[in-house]
């Protein structure tokens, strides 16, 4: 089926969306490393209704909703040659979490998330599809590293390894590749930005039509700058709700150039913004950046949120979206 996207406001997500009981299920034969047909089922099932949801709103660029990720970092370690899973570790009062631990060189042996990105193609409707990775330096800062005793050397070799994959899912025809980077704004220093340019250019930076995103939130998002402004990327998805859009001015500061995905909901609220509201936060995002570079999104992935919540945050964001390019656009 054929679609075409608005030649503005283009409306997207971050990439993950809430659970379906069909991915919980995975996750459980997941952790008994039990991945037969059973295990493969479950997980379509559930990038099915993911994806019937976001068509249901009327979202322009769609994902698989990392339906197969129960932790963004963890996920990869697990099918990334080098890394083992450390045992529960206590992170804060009684929350637990499984720790990758770099135990060996880190290198790419088969494809981990192309097989996602076809099935979500094949009935997104003509929808693009994009594809989320999670980038080298959170994969680095969120594991405990047994091998290299370098920084560097590591996050060098995850981006080695993760272009691996970034090559297979162009191959494909994954158009749209966005990388995660959320620990680079929780602990930065310039040489940490710089690193993870770098890193970015091994993973994305030889790509041609294809359109190369890095999302970043929550934190200390001023200090990528200008840094941020030489990365290989097309598009800078940033939150802005959350932190009431403060981001803006720097971007009108550093006369931003390239293309800005605005988060517009906030995730870490369960209140449904208003039409009206969302229309004032893509207003704001107009003051910077034409409409033809504006993407409209939430703030983060979704997977936090009940699924009546955020169905309905994206369906308001998709009628202000609608509003917006007729009255402001």
């Amino acid at each position: 089926m054929s679609f075409r996207l608005p030649n503005k406001l283009v409306t997207t997500i971050v990439g993950s969306y809430p659970y379906f009981p069909e991915a919980l299920k995975a996750f459980q034969l997941r952790k008994r490393r039990v991945r037969g047909s059973e295990y493969e089922e479950l997980v379509k099932t559930a990038i099915r209704k993911t994806v019937e949801d976001y068509l249901s709103a009327g979202v322009d660029i769609v994902s698989d909703g990392e339906q197969r990720r129960e932790d963004m970092a963890v996920f990869f370690a697990e099918e990334l040659k080098g890394f083992e899973i450390s045992e529960p570790v206590r992170i804060f009062d009684n929350v637990y979490y499984r720790k990758p631990v770099i135990v060996d060189d880190i290198e790419w042996t088969h494809e981990i998330v192309v097989e996602d990105w076809r099935y979500a193609s094949s009935i997104s409707r003509g929808r693009p599809v994009k594809v989320t990775l999670t980038g080298p330096y959170t994969m680095y800062s969120w594991s405990f590293d047994k091998h290299y005793g370098n920084m560097r050397n590591a996050i060098l070799d995850l981006a080695r390894a993760l272009a691996r994959e970034v090559e297979a899912l162009v191959n494909a025809g994954a158009k749209y590749v966005q990388v995660d980077e959320p620990a680079l704004s929780t602990r930065v220093e310039k040489e940490d930005v710089k690193l993870a340019g770098e890193a970015l250019e091994i993973m994305v930076g030889k790509l041609s039509n294809v359109k190369r995103i890095m999302h970043v939130c929550y934190g200390k998002i001023e200090r990528l700058f200008p840094e941020v402004l030489d990365y290989p990327i097309d598009q800078l998805d940033l939150e802005t709700k959350n932190s009431e859009y403060r981001l803006l001015k720097l971007l009108r500061e550093y006369s931003f150039d390239k293309e800005l995905a605005l988060g517009v909901v906030d995730v870490h609220s369960s209140r449904i913004e208003t039409i009206e509201e969302i229309v004032d936060g893509i207003r704001k995002g107009l003051e910077i950046i034409p409409p033809d570079r504006l993407y409209v999104k939430p703030d983060c992935g979704l997977k936090r949120l009940k699924r009546e919540t955020a169905l309905a945050k994206l369906r308001n964001m998709v009628k202000a979206a609608e509003k917006a390019r007729e009255e402001l656009a």
